[in-house]
């Protein structure tokens, strides 16, 4: 069986993982081939922080919800290996910040030693007067990536460094099967009308005494909207803006500005740390999770393609 996954971010490289390791002992042979025109460390995974937190609520989307606690699950069980170094697996503790009380998250009973912040808590955190203390974890994608595609190449699977235009392309030389995890480009295999770019940019900073997460909440805008503080095992990320089908990958100073002035007056000490430099990257946006399968008709070949994205 010959499988061809297009897209090497997170999910491009976890999903020929997981194949891998469900079907090697039982589909024989089996080829595994993975196709990107990006690979780390371009891909949006490497500038993310890598932090595991869904949207707030699933908006009785419980499927979602179960998937986000499989995949917490299965990094929280990664910390008992030496190998979490090498992945770039560990737990991180931090606030989640509301200017008014608001239902507890869907990812409630995920996360560890969730409870609600005291007063004195907040105390710390003028113009806030609820939230959420809690555990989670951090996967950052510069380490992550590199150590899947180790770990993939170590087990026989090929990587192509090409953008592929039409799922014909794979269909012609044989592919069985056609897995595309392309992210906010998958609209340019097959046209998908909900999906649309969701443009963040950051400031990447050396502030090493800054050990626990803060991300605020603003009702009135689109999350990631508001300033949020992410450490990670070097620098800390520091965001952040959420613009909804803008397709720049550029850096924006007027966006840097804002960025950086909510988030000294959220972290003061912030202006002390060292600006090590700016990313910008585009989100997939849609109202849910595409993960469907379906026969796509290329010429006379029938291919079975799955949507992961």
């Amino acid at each position: 069986m010959r499988v061809a996954v297009i897209g090497a971010g997170v999910i491009g490289l976890s999903t020929a993982q997981s194949i891998y390791q469900q079907y090697h002992s039982i589909a024989s042979p089996l080829t595994i081939e993975v196709y990107a025109d990006r690979f780390t460390p371009l891909t949006t995974s490497d500038g993310a922080a890598g932090f595991w937190q869904p949207y707030l609520y699933d908006n009785g989307k419980i499927q979602e919800t179960k998937w986000n606690k499989e995949t917490f699950d299965y990094l929280l069980s990664c910390l008992s290996s030496p190998e979490s170094v090498k992945m770039g697996v560990f737990l991180q503790s931090g606030y989640n910040l509301f200017t008014e009380p608001v239902p507890d998250p869907s990812f409630k009973d995920t996360v560890l030693g969730f409870r609600q912040l005291t007063e004195r808590e907040l105390q710390m955190f003028p113009g806030y007067n609820y939230g959420w203390f809690n555990t989670a974890l951090m996967v950052e994608g510069k380490t992550y990536l590199p150590w899947l595609m180790d770990w993939l190449q170590k087990r026989g699977v090929k990587f192509y460094q090409r953008k592929i235009d039409s799922f014909k392309e794979l269909a012609e030389t044989g592919a069985d099967l056609i897995i595309n995890c392309t992210g906010v480009r998958s609209g340019e295999l097959q046209p998908d009308l909900e999906l649309k770019p969701g443009r963040g940019q950051i400031v990447k900073v050396d502030a090493p005494w800054l050990k626990h997460w803060i991300l605020t909440h603003d009702r009135y805008t689109e999350s990631y909207n508001s300033p949020y503080i992410i450490p990670g095992s070097r620098l800390v990320t520091v965001g952040g803006v959420f613009q909804v089908g803008n397709w720049s990958e550029q850096c924006n100073s007027t966006d840097h500005k804002k960025i950086w002035e909510n988030a000294c007056e959220l972290e003061p000490s912030l202006k002390h740390a060292r600006i090590v430099e700016d990313w910008a990257g585009l989100r997939p946006v849609r109202s849910k999770v595409r993960l469907e399968r379906e026969t796509i008709q290329c010429g006379p070949t029938a291919i079975e393609v799955i949507h992961n994205s």
